[in-house]
């Protein structure tokens, strides 16, 4: 669909297009009819639902595996924050919380937080570990679009 956008509904974690046009109707999931958030924010994710969205995503999936209690983690969260904000619809922003949910993080061979990985039609094509400013994430982007 030209000139359409995706976000993953909060609630059934459905992929929606929205056309840009149409942000302003307040647009809803396709399955579950749950208002979906447009405004960009990094969606929190737990395992299960990180792999479900990254296979389905049409868009390019950037994820933040962090905790709570890491102070480099929280100086990149304004970073992503305001990336996932300014790319809403065009690239998923999401969180996943290592000390809740560590076995994508295993998995990756994610060995220090914060680590940002990319992912693109299902699969890992970046990663990062540590603070980077955001021309790096910017970068990483730029080289799936």
């Amino acid at each position: 669909m030209p000139g359409s956008l995706v976000f993953v509904c909060p609630s059934c974690l459905g992929i929606n297009r929205v056309r840009a046009d149409r942000l302003d109707a307040g647009p809803t999931c396709g399955r579950c009819h749950t208002r979906l958030d447009t405004s960009g924010k990094p969606l929190p994710l737990s395992d299960d639902a990180l792999d479900r969205v990254v296979q389905k995503s049409p868009v390019p999936v950037l994820v933040d595996f962090y905790a709570d209690w890491c102070a480099p983690c929280r100086v990149l969260s304004p970073t992503l924050e305001a990336l996932a904000r300014d790319r809403a619809g065009e690239v998923i922003v999401a969180k996943v919380d290592t000390e809740w949910f560590p076995r994508n993080a295993q998995r990756l061979g994610v060995r220090g937080i914060p680590a940002v990985f990319l992912f693109h039609d299902g699969r890992k094509v970046a990663d990062a570990a540590g603070v980077r400013p955001r021309a790096f994430y910017e970068d990483l982007l730029r080289r799936v679009d």
